[in-house]
């Protein structure tokens, strides 16, 4: 798969090939310069190239070439990780690097925007979710249906922000990659700082409290809604994990849903 492209853009390969649950990824030298050739096989995957086109290099990696369902990317070579960083005494400092960075992609641009999915759409599995499982995931419909009835400072959003897809780039520093394309309410974006579930203590609600009032000075969101956006974008990430049979990654993100719940109810 990665052949004609490797011809195409007179690229080296530079590293094993990875492989996610929608794209393949080559590690490759074009022109001297580290990059990373990735061939989706998913429709969103294909899309989300359009919006990183559309950055430009300000705020997510550089694109380098795009054909099909080929995409040529600056690659991150920094050893620094989000994530180890969490979980190793530094999770204030990255999440107000997630906030930074967010706000970035959210800045707007002259050039013609791609085509975006809205929130709406994106939360649509959410409704009939919860009237299969009801319980929490009722809650976090009716959060979701409130928020997306009332929208504000709406924007282009990346849609999955997390310490995974915020990588150092050195000296060009923090930035995004797989983007999902959308446009809606800016906060929903900082939503998945509080429920990656590859950081174990997304279900500490101290975790919860501490990141809320980080999350909320850094990117300037109140409190309260935050934790709007927390329980809906954490019901959401149920639902798809329980429609796929997940039911232990489901579990998770409902717990994580019903600690700002919770913290909603106390407010």
């Amino acid at each position: 798969m990665f052949d004609p492209y490797l011809e195409r853009w007179s690229l080296v390969a530079d590293g094993a090939p990875l492989s996610t649950h929608s794209s393949d990824l080559l590690p490759v030298l074009w022109q001297g310069m580290p990059a990373i050739l990735k061939v989706a096989r998913e429709k969103e995957e294909r899309f989300g190239a359009f919006l990183m086109e559309w950055w430009n290099g300000d705020g997510a990696a550089r694109v380098y070439g795009r054909e099909g369902d080929a995409l040529l990317l600056e690659r991150a070579t920094g050893e620094r990780s989000l994530l180890a960083m969490a979980m190793n005494g530094e999770d204030d400092e990255a999440s107000r690097i997630m906030c930074r960075t967010a706000a970035r992609l959210h800045e707007p641009r002259r050039e013609p925007l791609p085509e975006l999915v809205t929130l709406e759409d994106w939360f649509r599995e959410l409704e009939p979710a919860a009237r299969t499982h009801g319980d929490t995931l009722a809650d976090c419909a009716a959060t979701a249906a409130y928020l997306l009835s009332e929208p504000r400072e709406i924007t282009v959003l990346h849609g999955d922000i997390h310490h995974g897809n915020i990588l150092d780039f050195r000296r060009r520093g923090w930035l995004a990659i797989d983007p999902k394309r959308l446009r809606g309410e800016r906060g929903f974006d900082y939503a998945n700082i509080f429920a990656n579930e590859d950081l174990p203590t997304i279900t500490e609600p101290q975790r919860l409290r501490r990141q809320l009032a980080v999350v909320s000075e850094a990117a300037a969101i109140e409190p309260r809604r935050l934790l709007q956006w927390i329980a809906a974008y954490s019901g959401l990430s149920a639902a798809w994990f329980l429609g796929d049979g997940n039911e232990a990654a489901g579990e998770l993100a409902l717990t994580v849903a019903r600690i700002a719940l919770n913290e909603l109810q106390a407010s």
